[in-house]
């Protein structure tokens, strides 16, 4: 299981992105398992990007955007950053 990031979790952009992939992935009936599996991600570690505890890479950010049919920046902007 990741762990939190111990310099960034809580940071209001990570909590901010977090709320919104938790947003659209219930918007479109999806469990937190089946994103994390679309987006080859561990299912701990898609509740902690949900929770703002991890800081997402690049490429985490691309699949997780991706799995959820938006592209990062559309992602980013559904988030208010």
């Amino acid at each position: 299981m990741a762990k939190p990031s111990p310099t960034h979790s809580g940071n209001p952009a990570l909590v901010s992105i977090g709320e919104t992939v938790r947003s659209v992935r219930t918007k479109q009936g999806l469990s937190q398992e089946g994103l994390a599996l679309a987006a080859e991600l561990d299912r701990s570690y898609m509740g902690g990007i949900e929770r703002g505890e991890h800081n997402l890479t690049v490429i985490n950010l691309i699949r997780v955007s991706g799995a959820l049919g938006l592209t990062p920046s559309e992602l980013l902007k559904k988030s208010r950053l």
